[in-house]
């Protein structure tokens, strides 16, 4: 089996990209820094260069994992329209692009997939994550768009929604705030379980959306979030 993973240099793209290797996936990572491909999802001509290159260098291709992602802070209020147009140039368009792309590789697998990274915030409203939260919900909704438009040619096509978890943008987040402790002990306090979601347990799950052990899962959002999307404890 054959992959891609944006974002695949640091945090959830990074866990996912190791255990894929571990699973017996060839992989190939892009990133704007530190992938085996260096590229930035809103450059069409780079990315439809490092698909090419990408299959030829594995010979194929059978997954697309879409992690690459930014995240956004504030209201309506707070953002110009210049970082809505980023935010969902990344999180959006970013996901149509590699995946129109990797279309024709796609289509000559056996078990083509393709998982998407959405999160929470697209299942539940979270304060001063307008942006953000609007980008990821569209994620949800394109996946099972294109699960739709491509189930018939044999490409499953999924997400994941993690919740808060502890990767590098969290911890920038955690830096800037006022106290970083109270910031965290608030994040963990929102999940039922009392603690960031770790970057491995989303790996867990997108490399199990990716794997043709999944084949009769698509247009499905899986969600790694502590429980957040799913119930809430008595206060």
């Amino acid at each position: 089996m054959r992959a891609i993973v944006t974002g695949g240099a640091s945090g959830i793209g990074a866990a996912t990209a190791a255990l894929l290797l571990e699973r017996g996936f060839e992989v190939i990572t892009l990133d704007r820094a530190g992938g085996d491909i260096e590229v930035d999802v809103t450059d069409a001509d780079g990315i439809a260069s490092a698909v090419m290159d990408a299959a030829a260098r594995l010979g194929g291709l059978d997954t697309v994992i879409n992690n690459a992602g930014i995240g956004a802070q504030g209201t309506v209020a707070d953002n110009d329209d210049q970082e809505w147009l980023r935010v969902l140039d990344v999180n959006v368009v970013g996901i149509a692009r590699m995946s129109a792309a990797a279309l024709p590789h796609l289509r000559r697998s056996r078990a083509a997939a393709v998982v998407n990274t959405a999160s929470i915030a697209a299942l539940v409203g979270l304060p001063r994550r307008a942006a953000y939260s609007a980008s990821k919900g569209a994620v949800l909704a394109l996946t099972r768009a294109m699960a739709a438009d491509h189930v018939r040619e044999g490409i499953r096509v999924n997400c994941v929604s993690p919740g808060t978890a502890d990767t590098p943008w969290v911890q920038r987040l955690l830096a800037k705030a006022e106290d970083p402790a109270v910031e965290l002990a608030r994040l963990e306090a929102r999940q039922p379980t009392g603690r960031l979601v770790t970057a491995d347990e989303v790996a867990q799950a997108i490399v199990y959306l990716a794997s043709p052990r999944s084949g009769a899962v698509t247009g499905t959002s899986l969600s790694v979030d502590g429980g957040m999307s799913g119930f809430q404890l008595p206060s």
